[in-house]
């Protein structure tokens, strides 16, 4: 049930850097802030304007190792649209969306997937113990706001005992939740939110 998180490397969207930032596209690179890496990137058409654009996930390193670690805005999201000068420009940023290295329980790092398609991207993640979560969070882009909004959330759990038992639930705001810009979204705290 759970294998779309086992081929997403091989999707053309996604590209995952390593600590060297040696696969950063020369255009990104500018934007990798000192004391962060590029840790995925996608390109995609978010806008619907005919422009390549990306969205890109940052990831802060700690100074020190014996720095305690870094939990509360270490992965940044971002989003660079392309100008009309062919430039990019970071247009919405959010701190909460990806999940901290640490996150994840005791599987691991909790962060699966980030993904975009035109006017579209989400963000996947999977974690936990004996018993496994996952979530999908999908954006796509209001023409008449001129902002990305929520617009699914899927939400899994299993145990590892017994996988094909997984209790999966839907939401597709703004119905269930309002409308949430990715700026303001939340993962923690994201029922009730927004305009509907």
């Amino acid at each position: 049930m759970f294998n779309y998180l086992i081929p997403i490397l091989l999707l053309p969207t996604l590209c995952l850097a390593n600590d060297e930032n040696a696969n950063v596209p020369t255009e990104l690179q500018h934007f990798v802030e000192a004391n962060t890496s590029l840790l995925a990137y996608a390109g995609a058409d978010l806008n619907g304007d005919g422009l390549s654009d990306y969205v890109f996930i940052l990831e802060r390193q700690k100074t020190n190792d014996a720095d305690p670690e870094i939990e509360t805005g270490q992965r940044p999201l971002k989003i660079a649209l392309r100008q009309a000068d062919n430039s990019l420009k970071i247009v919405k940023t959010n701190d909460k969306i990806v999940f901290c290295s640490t996150c994840g329980g005791v599987f691991g790092d909790p962060f699966a997937e980030l993904s975009a398609t035109t006017k579209s991207f989400s963000v996947s993640h999977y974690g936990g113990s004996n018993w496994r979560w996952t979530n999908r969070f999908q954006f796509n882009y209001s023409r008449r706001d001129n902002t990305w909004q929520l617009v699914r959330v899927e939400e899994s759990s299993f145990h590892t005992s017994d996988p094909e038992t997984a209790k999966t639930t839907t939401y597709t705001p703004p119905k269930d939740f309002g409308k949430i810009d990715i700026a303001d979204f939340d993962p923690e705290n994201l029922r009730g939110e927004g305009r509907k």
